[in-house]
């Protein structure tokens, strides 16, 4: 297969219990990435769950996911993505070019971003690509009681700020060779620019959830005439 997509939900989650199957948008949160994926089919051969946890196993299955049940060993809290994206390319049975990574706590993504970085990808030539916004606030550090400013001086404006960027986790596409090679931001790793506000959404806590349930509920709100 050419690409495949892979969305690792274990069951443990410290801030938010059980947050990969907290309804979001009336459903589980999992499944906004999984429809995602399966709305881009045309670039996508095969959509893959990594998971511990038999529930979201079950929801993954009921949206049209297949599911490679996760060990307890890669499934603590300080195990990282990495290592459960190499298991499900070992338990597949077969090749595959590219993954597509997916993660459950961006439920939401502009409609047309994964068509547009699989060109980008296929036209850089490169063996992995991630999405990035720029940053637009002014950074520092306190040290001994004294704030240090980090990316500015003390009375510069905002819009003369240098740019600065941020990952923001909305996808990743990075070669299966690659990411047998203990990579998925690759050094030759191309920074795709998303400037949505989807991009602001990362779910980690009940106010990053609050805040995402007003975006859905603002973005499919009709519009008055």
């Amino acid at each position: 297969m050419k690409n495949i997509a892979i969305i690792p939900a274990r069951g443990g989650s410290k801030r938010i219990p059980e947050k990969n199957i907290q309804l979001f948008g009336g459903l589980p949160l999992l499944v906004h990435s999984i429809q995602y994926a399966v709305a881009n089919s045309a670039f996508i051969d095969a959509i893959y769950v990594s998971t511990d946890d038999p529930t979201i196993k079950a929801i993954a299955l009921a949206y049209g996911a297949k599911v490679i049940d996760r060990p307890d060993h890669l499934s603590g809290d300080l195990e990282p993505t990495l290592t459960a994206v190499q298991h499900v390319l070992g338990n597949i049975g077969f090749e595959v070019e590219n993954v597509i990574l997916l993660q459950p706590t961006n439920p939401l993504r502009p409609p047309n971003l994964l068509k547009d970085c699989l060109e980008k990808f296929q036209n850089e030539k490169v063996d992995s690509l991630f999405t990035v916004t720029q940053n637009h606030q002014k950074f520092g550090k306190i040290t001994s009681g004294t704030f240090v400013p980090f990316n500015y001086e003390i009375g510069q404006r905002s819009q003369d700020l240098e740019p600065l960027y941020f990952e923001n986790g909305l996808l990743y596409i990075t070669k299966a060779k690659s990411i047998l090679e203990n990579k998925i931001i690759t050094k030759n790793a191309f920074p795709y620019l998303v400037n949505h506000i989807f991009a602001h959404v990362d779910i980690d806590t009940k106010e990053d959830m609050e805040y995402a349930e007003y975006l859905i509920e603002k973005v499919s709100r009709p519009r008055s005439t």
